[in-house]
């Protein structure tokens, strides 16, 4: 009976799958001594922490406290409100995992995941590659049309502009890492998806490394987000855009618009722009401050606070669409991108911007304040927003 009861101790289940408690420590070690995954001391320790807590079926009880005291070693007087380490180590370690899990840990058997919104980590045994069916599973066709992506991306990036065209092989709810077309995400991109103008993507042109991985990273995200619902977008770079394009399609640019004499010789009564330390407030209310500078830290344990700006205005002569994705940071351009891609993002910036009726405005300006480590988004938060007037572009403000 003793030797029962210790071998059901060691075993845990998910639904029909059995796991040894063996195994998974195993693979929890595996992962954190991987060299290229480059965990902190902080989060090997939080992982190996919240793995244990998740064996002993104690993680669905654990809180931002606890983990911070047990985890992290913070004192008695540790507040959570004051003090988003937790948050931020646990948002870092949840993006370290799904990256492990796409390059160097394609092939282990355990699949260690940690969903947000909680603390407790889910294992899963996946086949072996032997055991694999034979026919292409839609997971490898999806990463196929990634692959088309990022090669379309690096063409755009050393110099080419290119069109894709690339088909779901399923029913877009169906594909795996699909994004369904929440009403929040139809509100927002219905302008571009219902048009039947020519759509371009436009990566702003490289200024540095970081400028440039900012921009083709955002410019992938909204690739995965477009391949479903579109079936010809124009990628193309800053600085080969033209004019007649900006004329005669819609346009999304992504990346700091500054620079780009095409863009800014649209004339856009703009409320917010985006300047080279923050955003400035063109016309201040009542108690907002005229600029917001960003605070990038130097100590790679603290978060950077960026600032993303959205922007979607008219084009020359109110023909067509252009919506802007801009911040100075490679996570300030992700996060605006995510923001237009996310269902739970969306809802937030749907509820900020909406008028008395219901309706989003057709036009605007929001900004949006990103905490981020390792140049990853980690805390995305509303700040405010103006409405901008249709194609005569009086001045008109909304509420923030």
């Amino acid at each position: 009976m003793v030797e029962t009861e210790s071998y059901v101790s060691d075993v845990i289940l998910f639904g029909a799958m059995a796991l040894e408690a063996e195994s998974v420590r195993e693979q929890i070690s595996r992962i954190v001594q991987n060299k290229n995954l480059r965990l902190s001391e902080g989060q090997c320790r939080l992982l190996s922490y919240l793995a244990e807590k998740s064996l002993a079926g104690e993680a669905d009880d654990l809180k931002e406290y606890v983990v911070g005291v047990d985890a992290f070693g913070k004192p008695p007087s540790y507040d959570p409100r004051q003090e988003s380490v937790v948050r931020t180590q646990v948002a870092r370690l949840r993006q370290k995992l799904a990256d492990y899990y796409r390059t160097e840990g394609t092939a282990d058997r355990i699949f260690v995941d940690l969903p947000k919104g909680a603390f407790k980590v889910n294992f899963e045994e996946r086949p072996l590659p032997s055991q694999a069916p034979k026919a292409e599973p839609p997971v490898a066709r999806w990463r196929l049309r990634e692959t088309l992506l990022a090669a379309s991306l690096a063409l755009v990036l050393a110099g080419g502009a290119i069109y894709f065209s690339i088909r779901p092989v399923r029913a877009e709810r169906t594909l795996p890492g699909g994004i369904a077309l929440t009403p929040e995400l139809q509100q927002l991109w219905s302008p571009i998806l219902s048009s039947i103008r020519p759509l371009v993507v436009c990566i702003a042109t490289p200024q540095g490394g970081s400028s440039a991985a900012g921009t083709a990273s955002g410019a992938f995200l909204l690739g995965q987000f477009l391949a479903p619902r579109r079936e010809h977008v124009l990628l193309t770079r800053g600085d080969l855009l033209s004019l007649p394009e900006i004329m005669m399609d819609n346009v999304v640019f992504i990346g700091p618009s500054s620079g780009n004499r095409q863009l800014e010789a649209v004339p856009i009564d703009r409320q917010i722009a985006l300047e080279p330390e923050g955003v400035r407030n063109l016309n201040p209310r009542p108690g907002e401050p005229a600029f917001l500078p960003e605070r990038i830290s130097h100590n790679p344990a603290d978060a950077d606070e960026s600032l993303a700006l959205i922007s979607h205005t008219p084009g020359i002569n109110g023909n067509g669409e252009i919506i802007s994705l801009s911040g100075n940071q490679v996570s300030s351009v992700m996060a605006a991108v995510q923001v237009l891609t996310d269902p739970t993002l969306a809802r937030t910036l749907v509820s900020k911007i909406k008028n008395a009726s219901g309706e989003v405005p057709r036009y605007y300006q929001v900004v949006f304040k990103v905490k981020s480590m390792d140049e990853m988004p980690v805390e995305i938060s509303y700040m405010f927003h103006r409405d901008l007037a249709g194609p005569k572009l009086a001045s008109n403000a909304g509420k923030p």
